[in-house]
């Protein structure tokens, strides 16, 4: 399938001899995607096939270059947990104009029947893993947008100012959202250790939506994209009823294998302040006003 020719060839080549060492030809690419920031393809060569992300280094921001370093040290955080199937990353780096990421290919299949159980035992384990801090010891990425994750030991204190307070500057700065609504911010976060539960730092793949959940070839849940830190759990559950939730099942299963607090349905707004405060910047103003709805709530 030769959709850009002999140069994007070698180019896979290249970066995948850097990966593995040795010599290896590339037969067959599939583009599987070509929108936004990022180029992705399914890769077949002769030492196997391969997930490849790229990107043009001129065409994106200047710390945006290290996005795919990041993403591979967030997918090597959450495999060293062995809760469920991640990727697992074949190298990552720059060559010329480019910066890629090599992954280990999921084989898609269809979901089994006890696919939503597993993963929500496998989320729950995952989030079993802890550490004292809140945040993570190195910055990454949520989408395109930097995240911060400087290690705090008040999980209030990380949760307004290494996540809201940050995406609401930007919209504010943007001229997105408006000064009102970003004043709220800073009245709710005197109420957040009455409103959200004080647990310890769980860790978190971060970006947890049905577009970064694969089923494998065995029928079972693969996770990928992490934006991952330590954090509050229930923000991570929150975030997968955002855009219309899992099956209640995982849920079932998650609580079965993790309990989570009495009234967490009533705090998975506020927790979603975050990820609609991040499409606020990523996709405009249509947005703002479920942020409004939830602050005039609180």
């Amino acid at each position: 399938m030769d959709f850009w020719g002999d140069e994007q060839f070698s180019f896979f080549e290249s970066i995948l001899f850097s990966a593995l060492g040795q010599p290896v030809q590339v037969i067959e690419m599939q583009v599987l995607s070509g929108s936004g920031i990022n180029l992705a393809a399914q890769v077949f060569s002769s030492e196997g096939v391969f997930f490849v992300k790229w990107n043009q280094l001129e065409q994106v921001a200047v710390d945006q270059s290290t996005m795919f370093e990041a993403e591979a040290r967030g997918l090597d955080l959450l495999r060293q947990t062995d809760a469920l199937q991640i990727p697992q990353v074949i190298g990552y780096g720059h060559l010329v104009d480019k910066s890629y990421l090599i992954l280990e290919y999921v084989d898609p299949g269809n979901p089994a029947n006890d696919y939503w159980e597993t993963l929500g035992h496998s989320l729950a384990i995952l989030h079993s893993h802890t550490q004292p801090m809140f945040g993570l010891n190195f910055p990454n990425y949520i989408g395109s947008l930097p995240q911060t994750n400087t290690l705090v030991a008040n999980g209030y204190d990380f949760f307004f100012e290494h996540r809201l307070l940050p995406q609401a500057g930007l919209a504010l700065y943007k001229g997105l959202l408006p000064k009102s609504s970003y004043d709220a911010l800073f009245r709710l976060r005197a109420r957040l250790p009455d409103l959200l539960p004080n647990e310890r730092p769980a860790l978190l793949h971060g970006d947890l939506w049905s577009g970064n959940v694969l089923v494998n070839e065995n029928g079972q849940p693969a996770l990928i994209d992490p934006a991952v830190y330590y954090g509050f759990r229930e923000a991570e559950l929150a975030f997968t009823k955002l855009f219309g939730g899992f099956d209640e099942r995982f849920y079932d299963a998650y609580h079965e294998t993790f309990p989570l607090q009495d009234g967490f349905s009533d705090r998975v707004a506020i927790y979603n302040l975050y990820p609609l405060l991040v499409h606020v910047n990523l996709f405009g103003s249509g947005y703002v006003s479920g942020v409004e709805r939830i602050l005039k709530q609180f």
